[in-house]
């Protein structure tokens, strides 16, 4: 997508030394010397600072109905030893509390049995700017932009009756200090515009949903030639379910479109890949490495490491730099997602997955961006194998149980196909299945591999965080699909 002139030059972004020691006055050398103290003896854990700012703006109806803004600080305290976790958190970024925190981390220390774990290693990547999006485009030509938007929703299709825009606005800053002293920090924006359109025929009226965003600012959004075509895309959509006949029911062929179908893969099989579920053996591909879980020509990544990507990170909230990890190749399980913790108590090394949704959480294994790599076959070629069944081309809620990998997915955009033809959109699609049953039912992998527009969150053990997800288009041999028509 094309970028526009900014309306406003974004001011120097600060250092995380400058955010976390000058304007707070807290010493650095003194916090390394708190932090030694307090994790003397244990295996692992560190001291995470966090300021950060975000903005909400919420355009329905035709006026903006919410704008909100908001500062957080603070900071988290682990300690770790074993399988214990001592952690503590407070939003007062002052030492007084800092030390105070230090003796909840210090009630986990029990017989420690060798030494610290190392620190991470050192990262020259730079995966996005460190510039603050929310002081790059003036509020004015924000409610410009949410209008405009608006007004060319409704003039593109006089079927329109509700339009709801939305863009939200994130500016981290983190910095971790570890036992021996060393401290890295990470500078984090995030943005997003949400477009969703109402259409009506008679008495009928289907909704239509798009959105994307990523690590960048808000400069992309200010072009039309970019988010028109979001306001089209969610147009099309509520065309598309405006025509929709009720899916059918029973045991298909199913084919799955690229890009945010992935969130099926994200969550019916990663979350089953993570290390805490594997070293618990409470997942599905518990002990099963070096093993096929998967038909030939199914490869799994994980990679935090992309460029402006919603899920990706510069350093995981660890310290540990994100890196690419196979986890399956060509249909054998290659690996899992580590953090520091489950990573030492599994004789392996991190792979920079340790994620936490602020500084009052603990890290834990998570997903950065995930997908699956692209096949050798034309999409078309794949549509075109399908005897009887339907091709799913977005998707809305879903439950998975990661012990077992049984999912629920609801289908927002289908189709009924027969003889290799598309046929009518169907409306009320679930898909049915177990994601470990599902990876060695896939027959055909597409060349067309994308990956998600920026718009996923994840949620684990109450912690939600920004992720991505992807695939190509894929076929799966027989799949369960829940419905009401014939």
């Amino acid at each position: 997508m094309t970028n526009k002139a900014p309306t406003k030059a974004p001011t120097k972004a600060p250092t995380t030394e400058e955010i976390f020691f000058s304007d707070t006055g807290l010493d650095e050398n003194r916090l390394r010397g708190i932090v030694a103290e307090a994790l003397d003896g244990l295996d692992d854990g560190e001291l995470y600072l966090e300021y950060s700012q975000s903005e909400s703006l919420v355009f329905d109806d035709g006026c903006l109905k919410n704008a909100s803004f908001d500062t957080t600080q603070g900071f988290g305290l682990r300690g770790v030893m074993g399988e214990l976790t001592g952690f503590a958190h407070a939003s007062d970024l002052s030492e007084e509390a800092i030390r105070r925190a230090v003796e909840t981390v210090r009630a986990v220390k029990a017989g420690h049995a060798g030494p610290p774990g190392a620190p991470p290693r050192k990262t020259n990547q730079r995966l996005y700017q460190p510039d603050n999006p929310l002081d790059g485009v003036a509020f004015p030509e924000k409610i410009k932009l949410l209008e405009a938007i608006d007004s060319y929703a409704r003039d593109s299709d006089n079927r329109v009756r509700q339009v709801s825009v939305s863009l939200f606005g994130e500016w981290q800053a983190i910095r971790i200090i570890r036992a021996d002293g060393s401290s890295v920090g990470d500078i984090r924006p995030l943005v997003r515009l949400n477009v969703s359109v109402v259409l009506g025929e008679g008495e009928r009226q289907e909704s239509g949903y798009h959105g994307w965003g990523g690590r960048f600012g808000y400069f992309d959004f200010m072009s039309p030639e970019n988010w028109r075509e979001t306001v089209d895309e969610a147009i099309r959509q509520a065309d598309v379910n405006l025509r929709s006949v009720p899916a059918p029911a029973g045991e298909m062929q199913v084919a799955l479109g690229p890009g945010w179908p992935g969130i099926l893969l994200h969550e019916a099989i990663g979350h089953g890949l993570e290390g805490d579920f594997n070293r618990k053996k409470t997942s599905a591909f518990s002990g099963l490495l070096g093993e096929r879980v998967a038909n030939p020509g199914v490869t799994v990544v994980d990679d935090g490491t992309l460029d402006s990507k919603r899920g990706s990170l510069t350093i995981d909230d660890e310290g540990t730099p994100t890196e690419r990890t196979v986890l399956i190749e060509d249909g054998i399980l290659k690996g899992y997602m580590q953090d520091r913790m489950n990573a030492r108590l599994m004789g392996t090394e991190p792979t920079g997955n340790g994620r936490r949704q602020s500084y009052a959480h603990a890290p834990m294994p998570r997903m950065t961006n995930t997908f699956m790599l692209a096949g050798d076959k034309d999409p078309e070629e794949i549509v075109a194998a399908i005897d009887d069944g339907i091709y799913a081309v977005n998707f809305g809620g879903g439950q998975v149980d990661i012990t077992s990998g049984k999912f629920v997915f609801s289908c927002t955009e289908a189709y009924r196909v027969k003889k290799g033809k598309i046929l009518e959109p169907v409306k009320g699609a679930t898909l049915i299945g177990s994601g470990p049953e599902v990876l060695k039912k896939v027959s055909m992998v597409g060349n067309d591999l994308k990956l998600d527009t920026g718009v996923g969150t994840c949620g684990k053990a109450g912690q939600s965080i920004p992720a991505g997800v992807g695939q190509p288009t894929l076929l799966i041999d027989k799949l369960t699909v829940g419905g009401t028509g014939a």
